[in-house]
């Protein structure tokens, strides 16, 4: 139904402009009684959406992004490793509303697995310390085989980095836990 009802559409339409669009372009979606609704496109690689993806990219990202620059992407073979991947977003206090900036945020004891990643989203640094910038801060990811795990591991990585100026929720991936 994704592909059908939404993706070959948007590529259909993409191919009929005169000056196509050349860059990522990944659907975000809302499933409600068993159909997707698109609800927007993303197109930067900072998005969590994006961040599930990378990890599980077995090709070598520079070979997709050199492909897609000289417009052959036909002719590379994009591969994946056979994982899982979540993402968990540490949001500041307050967010998406009004919510306070230059926060400090210490992951210096933080001990990251091999397949744990953290990705800085609205986080500078201000007088040598890491601090809080955006609404959404660090996102953090795990890849592996069960989903029940990489939430697990995210979230006691999230509760290790300790940080009370900031949330994050905590629905993420029950729905495909609850349904295995």
């Amino acid at each position: 139904q994704i592909i059908e009802k939404i993706v070959n559409p948007t590529l259909l339409a993409l191919k009929k402009k005169k000056n196509p669009y050349q860059g990522f372009l990944y659907v975000g979606l809302m499933i409600k009684n068993n159909k997707p609704y698109l609800i927007e496109y993303n197109i930067r690689m900072g998005d969590p959406e994006c961040q599930v993806i990378i990890p599980r990219l077995k090709t070598d990202l520079l070979k997709i992004l050199n492909a897609a620059v000289s417009n052959n992407l036909n002719r590379i073979n994009i591969k994946w490793k056979n994982l899982k991947c979540m993402t968990i977003v540490m949001c500041s206090k307050g967010y998406p509303g009004n919510y306070q900036k230059n926060k400090t945020i210490n992951l210096k004891n933080i001990k990251l697995k091999k397949n744990l990643f953290i990705y800085h989203a609205g986080t500078k640094i201000l007088n040598n310390n890491l601090v809080s910038s955006g609404g959404r801060v660090l996102n953090i990811s795990s890849v592996g085989s069960s989903f029940k795990n990489l939430r697990n591991n995210i979230i006691k990585t999230i509760k290790s980095i300790n940080w009370k100026f900031g949330f994050f929720r905590r629905d993420i991936g029950w729905r495909v836990i609850k349904n295995k």
